[in-house]
């Protein structure tokens, strides 16, 4: 078996998905978190593209969320049984990529009464339209593809699970096939034992 490790801050942001994914599979892994203040200035300078997550395997060192998160998908067996479902997943993916994109800009935002402005217009404008376009892509058992969890899901439920603190109201209010998407995910034996331990941390 190989080894894993990755490292990021101690928060959920870009690898929460991965934390996620880990779990799904029940693949063990060493969870790093580095301080940002205090041990990312001198730590920076060492990954491959001066940014976090990365994911060191068996000595080799990967960085780029999606590609860390479509080889453990892979590894766990969420990653499509089909080319055509590993390409649906990953649009899936890769359209959740230019929506976290946009809230990860309003959120880095510095000025507080900007970002609680930004974040609003932004739930009132820009999410529907993204929410609107995943919920026709979702299929009414929870799933994005065929009728198992996937990291699609997955990567859905952790955008979801850590933007919706920073929203004016519930961003899934009316989106039947994406709430349950989030049910699903959340309700998968292996990622509630470990939702179960994060919260208790």
């Amino acid at each position: 078996m190989p080894s894993y490790k990755l490292t990021y801050f101690k928060s959920w942001g870009r690898a929460g998905v991965l934390r996620l994914l880990f779990a799904a599979g029940g693949i063990e892994f060493e969870d790093v978190r580095i301080d940002r203040e205090t041990q990312w200035p001198d730590f920076k300078p060492t990954t491959p593209m001066g940014q976090l997550p990365i994911l060191e395997v068996d000595g080799t060192i990967i960085c780029q969320k999606r590609a860390i998160g479509r080889m453990i998908a892979k590894k766990a067996g969420l990653a499509g049984k089909t080319p055509l479902e590993e390409a649906q997943i990953d649009m899936i993916v890769d359209g959740l990529a230019d929506m976290e994109t946009i809230f990860a800009g309003l959120y880095r935002e510095k000025d507080e009464k900007t970002k609680l402005e930004n974040m609003k217009k932004f739930a009132g404008e820009t999410l529907p339209m993204f929410l609107n376009n995943f919920e026709k892509l979702a299929s009414s058992n929870g799933h994005f593809v065929g009728d198992v969890l996937t990291w699609a899901d997955v990567d859905f439920f952790a955008m979801v699970f850590f933007a919706k603190d920073h929203l004016p109201h519930d961003p899934l209010a009316g989106y039947a096939n994406l709430t349950k998407i989030m049910d699903n995910v959340k309700s998968n034996p292996r990622i509630a034992e470990w939702m179960k331990k994060e919260a208790a941390q």
